[in-house]
C-alpha cells in the first residue's frame, strides 16, 4: 500500500486520491500485468494491512469473451481503503513525533531556566546567605527579648522581695509594739504595786509614829501626875513602877515597830528582787527569742529569694525553650513543604517520563510496523516488477498469460495439442506471510 502511494504522481500525493492513469499503472502491477491487453482477461488481486501480515492470491475470472471480463472494483477500494490508513497513520506518527519533539524542547528549555545542583534539586544557594543573616538577627532578637525578661523578672523579683522584706519589718515592728505594750502593762503593774506597798509602808509609818506620839504623851502625862502628886509617906509596901513599866511598853512598842519596818522592807525588797528577776529573765529570754526570730526570717528571705529566682530562671528557659521550639517547628514545616514540593516536582518528572517513555514505545512500535510493511511492500513490489519481466518475456515467447503470487514465480507454460488448438495451463501459488515469514503456501495447476 505505501508503495502504491510512492508510485502517485505529484498531483495525486497532493490531493491524496490516485488519477485514472495511476489507477491503471497500480493495477496493472498488482494483476501481475495482465489486466487488460490480453483476451484471457485474468484478474489479481492483493490485500494487505496493518498487522504486520500481507496476503495476495491471484484467481483466474475468465477471459473476456467466455467470462464477461475482469472485475476490479473491490480491489480498488482495498486499495483505496490501505492508502487512507497509511495516510492516517503517518499523519499521527508525524504529529506524534512533532508533538514529542515539541514536548522535548520545552523540557529542555525548563530545566534550563531552573538552576540545578548536582543532586538534581533547585539551587538554593543564593538564599543560604539571607536564610543565615536572618537566623542570625532572629538569634540576637531572641537573646535580646530573653535579657529584657530577665531584667524585667529580676526586677519584679527585686521588688517582690522589698515588699517581703517591708511586710516582714512591718511584722517584726509590730510584734515588739506588742512585746513593749505588754511590758508597759506589766511595769504598770510593778508600779501599782510599788505603790500599794509604799502607801502600806506610809500607813504602817504614820501608825508607828502616832504610837510614838501616844506613847510620848502618856509619859509626859505620867510625868506631870508623878511631879503634881502629894509626897506621903506611909509604911506600907512598894507599890508597881510605871516608870519601868511605861518604858518596857515603850520599848515593846518601838521593838514591834521596827521589827514592822524591817518586815515590810524585807517584803518591799523581795517582791522588787523577784520581780526584777522575773523581768530580767523575760527581757533576756524575749531577746533570745527575738534573735531565733530575726534568724529565721532572715533564713526564710534568703530561702524565698533563691525560690523566686528559681522559679524565675525556669520561667525564661521555658521561654526560651518554647520559643527554640517554635523555631526549628516553623525551619522544620518549610522544608517538610520543600520536601513536599521537590516529591511532587519528582513525581510530576517521573510520570511525565514514564508518560514519553509509552509514547515512545508505542511511536517505537509503530515505526517498527510500518518498517515491516514498507519492507514487505517493498519485498512485494520488487518480487512483483521481477515477475513481471520475467512473465512478460514469456508472455511474448508463447503468447500465453499467466498470474504470479507474491514473492514466488508462476510457470505458466502455452503449448498446442495434437489437434492444432491451443492449451494454456495456469499455475497458481498463494502465500500468507506473518511479519516478514512465509506461514504457509498452496499450489495449484488449472488447465484451459
Amino acid at each position: 500500500m505505501f508503495a502504491s502511494y510512492l508510485m502517485y504522481c505529484d498531483m495525486c500525493k497532493l490531493r491524496g486520491w490516485p488519477c485514472k492513469g495511476c489507477r491503471s499503472f497500480i493495477s496493472g502491477l498488482d494483476s501481475g500485468g495482465f489486466g487488460g491487453g490480453f483476451d484471457g482477461g485474468f484478474g489479481g488481486g492483493s490485500g494487505g494491512g496493518f498487522g504486520g501480515g500481507a496476503k495476495a492470491a491471484y484467481e483466474v475470472t475468465g477471459t473476456r469473451g467466455q467470462y464477461g471480463g475482469s472485475v476490479f472494483g473491490n480491489k480498488k477500494e482495498t486499495m483505496q481503503n490501505l492508502n487512507d490508513r497509511l495516510a492516517n497513520y503517518l499523519d499521527k506518527v508525524n504529529a506524534l513525533e512533532a508533538a514529542n519533539a515539541e514536548l522535548e524542547r520545552k523540557i529542555k528549555e525548563w530545566y534550563d531556566k531552573q538552576p540545578t545542583t548536582s543532586d538534581g534539586g533547585k539551587d538554593y544557594s543564593k538564599y543560604y546567605s539571607l536564610i543565615d543573616e536572618l537566623n542570625l538577627k532572629i538569634t540576637n532578637a531572641t537573646k535580646d527579648n530573653a535579657g529584657i525578661t530577665l531584667q524585667a523578672d529580676n526586677a519584679r523579683l527585686a521588688a517582690d522581695d522589698f515588699n517581703n522584706k517591708y511586710e516582714n519589718e512591718r511584722a517584726l515592728y509590730q510584734m515588739m509594739d506588742n512585746d513593749i505594750n505588754g511590758l508597759r502593762r506589766v511595769v504598770d503593774d510593778f508600779t501599782l504595786s510599788k505603790f500599794d506597798l509604799e502607801s502600806q509602808f506610809e500607813g504602817l509609818f504614820e501608825e508607828m509614829v502616832f504610837i510614838k506620839k501616844k506613847h510620848d504623851d502618856e509619859i509626859k502625862g505620867t510625868q506631870n501626875t508623878k511631879l503634881s502628886q502629894v509626897s506621903v509617906e506611909m509604911k506600907a509596901q512598894p507599890g508597881t513602877d510605871l516608870t519601868k513599866i511605861l518604858n518596857d511598853m515603850r520599848a515593846q512598842h518601838e521593838a514591834l515597830a521596827e521589827k514592822n519596818r524591817r518586815e515590810a522592807e524585807d517584803l518591799y525588797n523581795t517582791m522588787t528582787a523577784e520581780l526584777r528577776q522575773q523581768i530580767s529573765a523575760g527581757a533576756g529570754q524575749m531577746q533570745a527569742s527575738k534573735t531565733e526570730i530575726s534568724e529565721r526570717k532572715r533564713t526564710l528571705q534568703a530561702l524565698e529569694t533563691d525560690l523566686h529566682s528559681k522559679l524565675s530562671m525556669k520561667q525564661s528557659l521555658e521561654l526560651m525553650l518554647a520559643e527554640t521550639e517554635g523555631i526549628y517547628c516553623m525551619k522544620l514545616s518549610r522544608i517538610q513543604v520543600t520536601i513536599s514540593s521537590i516529591e511532587e516536582h519528582l513525581a510530576q518528572l517521573k510520570a511525565d517520563s514514564e508518560s514519553q517513555h509509552s509514547q515512545y514505545q508505542q511511536l517505537l512500535g509503530i515505526k517498527t510496523r510500518l518498517e515491516q510493511e514498507i519492507e514487505t511492500y517493498r519485498r512485494l513490489l520488487d518480487g512483483e516488477g521481477s515477475k513481471q519481466t520475467r512473465d512478460q518475456g514469456q508472455g511474448r515467447g508463447s503468447g500465453s498469460e499467466r498470474n504470479s503470487s507474491v514473492d514466488k514465480d508462476v510457470a505458466g507454460l502455452g503449448s498446442i495439442d495434437s489437434g492444432g488448438g491451443r492449451t494454456i495451463r495456469i499455475k497458481k501459488t498463494v502465500e500468507n506471510i506473518l511479519d516478514g515469514k512465509v506461514v504457509s503456501m498452496e499450489e495449484g495447476v488449472q488447465k484451459l
